[in-house]
């Protein structure tokens, strides 16, 4: 079963990446790579989605982080709740996310954010925000579950150390590979998105990737083979920072953490 699985997820990429060395007739070559890569467009919009996915991805760091901290130390009787929330993403259509977004900050709403490029830019970010949370959240969640947050949180107060510090210096850099994962599956999505883009007609990757599906025939495949290498890539190295953690080099992690705070803590 296991064969039958590889072959049926390796063979169409192996005859995708075989179309796409076939733009010159008679003989395989990049050129399909060649013609994509010094495309303007495709750099054009692969930047503006990388842009967008880092401006995603602090924001839903800045957003989880503190949020999936405080629940486990002071409310834990809302973590079901907050799970539940963050879990819409998974349940309500990027479509319907978009619309909304439309109807409320159109250009003759009290806020409106689509009456400008920075406005229509941030409604983007926003909206990828939403469509990660669900993945940043069990990240960071499960993060936070292998630490001892509570002890960490004591010790680090018994050494003079305010809540801020505590969650910068103390706990973010114990959980830092699980936000690592969730950052990878955030640039994932970003960078592949369509919908959103699209409807809000800003000049991302997914919509361009849509556009040459449409009209060429060997670029498309090419441009499939550059996404899977993106994405692939990505959750290697999810795997490779996620395997870091565990174990003795979380607990030198942890003790590093609060000798630094007794190191500068008053005498």
């Amino acid at each position: 079963m296991v064969i039958v699985a590889v072959l049926y997820f390796l063979l169409p990429l192996v005859a995708t990446f075989q179309f796409s060395l076939s733009m010159i007739r008679g003989t395989w070559s990049f050129q399909a790579y060649r013609v994509i890569f010094a495309d303007a467009a495709f750099q054009a919009t692969f930047t503006f989605s990388l842009v967008c996915a880092l401006a995603t991805i602090v924001l839903g760091a800045a957003l989880v982080v503190p949020t999936a901290y405080w629940v486990r130390l002071r409310l834990p009787k809302l973590r079901p709740v907050v799970e539940f929330v963050t879990l819409l993403p998974l349940v309500i259509p990027p479509i319907v996310l978009v619309f909304g977004y439309l109807r409320l900050y159109n250009s003759s709403s009290w806020l409106p954010f689509t009456g400008s490029v920075a406005g229509t830019n941030l409604i983007l970010v926003f909206g990828y925000t939403v469509l990660a949370l669900p993945y940043m959240y069990r990240a960071v969640d499960t993060g936070m579950q292998a630490i001892d947050i509570r002890t960490l949180t004591e010790a680090a107060e018994s050494l003079g150390a305010k809540r801020g510090a505590i969650l910068w210096q103390v706990i973010l850099p114990n959980v830092r590979p699980a936000v690592m994962s969730g950052a990878f599956l955030t640039f994932a999505i970003v960078i592949g998105e369509f919908v959103l883009a699209s409807l809000l007609n800003r000049p991302a990757f997914g919509p361009y990737l849509q556009n040459i599906g449409a009209n060429r025939a060997y670029e498309p495949a090419a441009l499939a083979m550059i996404s899977f290498a993106i994405t692939w890539g990505c959750m290697v190295l999810l795997q490779l920072v996620g395997g870091r953690a565990p174990g003795r080099r979380r607990e030198a992690s942890v003790r590093r953490s609060l000798f630094s705070f007794a190191r500068r803590a008053p005498r």
